[in-house]
């Protein structure tokens, strides 16, 4: 049987461990911001071109809606806080509206009607080119206001 040893001084253990901890910190930085940019760029086109395309979307989550309008909008060509912020949300959602800066699109507004027991909500689906590029919920009353991602709904409805 044979025993290997070694002798380190105190500052190359120390430099090291160092270097494997600095290493360590790299390895899991790039994985977390990998991971983060291949979920963003995953989430598949979802065609809205048309009214029956953008209603089965909504259905798809779970909402119900009673009424529609739809304006023309212009993604600003710089963001301010206030877009930056709502294109936070977007992010999370897999679209990213700085793609789309200066460029015009349509937003489509609908008022749902089951959402909790709140009557004042309505879905807005930002649509470019006949694809979906953005979406929220939102309650635009003073009293109640709110603007959050549109995502399933996961409440009974009844």
């Amino acid at each position: 049987m044979q025993v290997i040893t070694f002798k380190a001084k105190p500052k190359t253990i120390f430099g090291v461990s160092v270097a494997l901890i600095g290493v360590i910190v790299i390895l899991m930085t790039f994985v977390s911001n990998h991971g983060a940019k291949s979920k963003q760029a995953s989430a598949a086109a979802v065609s809205c071109a048309t009214s029956e395309e953008r209603a089965a979307y909504l259905e798809s989550l779970g909402w119900e809606f009673d009424g529609t309008s739809e304006k023309e909008i212009t993604i600003p060509a710089s963001f301010n806080r206030v877009y930056e912020n709502y294109n936070a949300i977007q992010k999370k959602q897999g679209f990213d509206l700085s793609k789309y800066k200066g460029k015009t699109a349509t937003m489509y507004t609908y008022n749902i009607t089951n959402y909790k027991d709140n009557k004042n909500v309505i879905a807005n689906l930002m649509i470019c080119d006949g694809v979906l590029i953005g979406a929220d919920l939102c309650d635009p009353s003073a009293k109640d206001g709110f603007l959050i991602a549109l995502t399933k709904n996961n409440a009974k409805t009844g």
